[in-house]
């Protein structure tokens, strides 16, 4: 089996229209010598994924903008974080 062409580990974002082609060619192969129910299965799934992507939104920076909050100044915040790191280095004699 050959995986020259196709790049599983990228995004659809960073895939060029070739190597989509290539991907869906590769597919088609394996899905060719399906029977008709299993495909008509398949094309129904593949809608639903797509619908369900569609309604999927992506979370802004914005929206999530001054979701901390917290009385404490901020020089209190850096004390707080700067008095509860810890170390664990242990360094081995030679």
């Amino acid at each position: 089996m050959c995986f020259k062409n196709i790049n599983f580990g990228k995004s659809d974002k960073m895939l060029s229209s070739n190597q989509h082609t290539n991907l869906a060619d590769y597919y088609f192969g394996f899905l060719k010598n399906l029977n008709p129910d299993s495909k008509l299965d398949l094309i129904s799934k593949l809608s639903l994924s797509l619908k369900e992507n569609e309604a999927t939104t992506e979370t802004s920076l914005q929206s999530i903008f001054g979701a901390y909050q917290s009385n404490d100044s901020a020089e209190e915040i850096i004390a707080e974080i700067r008095t509860s790191r810890t170390s664990n280095r242990n360094i081995e004699q030679l």
